[in-house]
Formats: C-alpha cells, sequence, structure tokens
C-alpha cells in the first residue's frame, strides 16, 4: 500500500491536536492491512497485542453474554480507533472485532500505547474521549436491551446504523455497510422471527426497504416516532 500522506489523518479525532510532524511519526511505526468482510480482526478474552486505527470500512463490536449469546454492542466508523485494550487496563481484548464490510485498518504494538499517550498529549486526550464516547454507547444499548419493547429496540438499533453511515439515495436513506435480519436480533436482543416480522411490516408501512444484506430508511421521520427518541 502506497505511503499515506499525513494531510488525511489530520482532522482524525486521535491526530487533530497534533502537528504534521508527530501524525508521521505515528504513522511511520503503523502497519496496514486489509480485512474481508466478516473477518474476525480480533476476538474477545484473546491476549492484547495490537491496536488499531479504522481507515475505510465498518466494524461490528460484539460481546458474549454470560448465557453464551452473542450480542453486537456497537458499530466503529472509519476514522476511530479500536482494539484499544490498555486504555481500560487489560491485557485482553474485551469484544471480539468484525469487518461488516471490506475494511483497511492501520495497527500498532500495544507496547507503542503508553508511548504515544505520554509523547502526545493530544492524542491521549482525543483517545479518551472517544472511549467515553464509545462507553456511552454501548450503556445505552444494553439499558435499551433491558428497558424497551422489542418494537423500539428494532427502530433504535436502525437509526443509529443510520446516524453513523447513512448516505441518501433516490428511496430514502441508506445504511452503508451490509446489515443482516441477524445481525438486528444480534444488536437488539430479540429472535430473528421477530426481526423479520418487524421489517415487513414496516416495508409494507414504507418506512423501510429491506433486501438481503440491505436496508434503506424511506421514511425516518416516523421510524423516529417508532424509536421514542424525544427530538
Amino acid at each position: 500500500m502506497p505511503k499515506l500522506d499525513e494531510s488525511l489523518l489530520a482532522d482524525l479525532p486521535p491526530f487533530s491536536l497534533l502537528e504534521r510532524s508527530q501524525i508521521r511519526e505515528i504513522l511511520d511505526r503503523a502497519v496496514s492491512r486489509r480485512y474481508e468482510e466478516g473477518t474476525a480482526i480480533f476476538r474477545e478474552g484473546h491476549d492484547a497485542d495490537r491496536f488499531f486505527l479504522l481507515l475505510d470500512g465498518y466494524l461490528r463490536v460484539v460481546r458474549s453474554t454470560p448465557g453464551g449469546d452473542q450480542v453486537i454492542v456497537l458499530h466503529i466508523s472509519p476514522g476511530q480507533l479500536f482494539g484499544i485494550a490498555p486504555a481500560l487496563q487489560r491485557d485482553t481484548y474485551p469484544a471480539t472485532s468484525i469487518a461488516a464490510a471490506e475494511s483497511i485498518a492501520l495497527s500498532w504494538p500495544v507496547s507503542l500505547w503508553s508511548e504515544f499517550t505520554a509523547r502526545y498529549p493530544g492524542f491521549a486526550s482525543e483517545s479518551y474521549k472517544t472511549l467515553g464516547q464509545r462507553l456511552g454507547q454501548i450503556q445505552e444499548t444494553l439499558t435499551e436491551m433491558a428497558t424497551q419493547a422489542v418494537e423500539k429496540r428494532v427502530a433504535c438499533a436502525l437509526l443509529r446504523m443510520v446516524n453513523q453511515s447513512g448516505r441518501k439515495t433516490g428511496e430514502g436513506i441508506e445504511i452503508a455497510f451490509p446489515v443482516t435480519r441477524q445481525n438486528i436480533s444480534d444488536m437488539t436482543g430479540t429472535t430473528l422471527h421477530t426481526v423479520s416480522r418487524l421489517l415487513s411490516a414496516w416495508q409494507k408501512d414504507g418506512i423501510v426497504s429491506s433486501t438481503r444484506k440491505h436496508i434503506v430508511v424511506t421514511d425516518p421521520h416516523r421510524l423516529v416516532v417508532l424509536s421514542g427518541v424525544q427530538g
């Protein structure tokens, strides 16, 4: 892969407070790799030997419940750090990270985390801010699963994906990465049958258009109403 120009990363949270020369120093120590859709970049409980920055694509973050179920707790967009176990004072990964679409990521040995956060205060402050936001998102998702009716949970999950990756099309707002009904089931702690029934009803009502691995929200306002999110 050609050498990355540091100007391409200058606006991303980990680098936005750094000088170009500092970004170059960090980039020169990175390894770049492409991941096919469905590839696990690392797995929950495995030794955290590297941390990563997503350049292109989307990731699903999956946690195991005590009962052995898999729950998708988060999606990660381009420009975000992930696999930052040392920021959580952990030496194993707290979740599994799977490429939701073909993705490209930079990575560094975990031994460089303490050096980067010490040498580049802007890198540290922006990274911990990202971590705080992410923990808040996970908490919100888990609270929804524990307290909300299924219809609201599914509507909230679709809205989160639209807000994160949505792009306008002639039909409405398209979720930019492949998403299956099973994925939505794993995001909302409900059954595949229930998700299929809801999406079919919403399609009939003109709220969404859903085909294999592809969802377009055709009436965002009605989906917001279904989610119960306060405007």
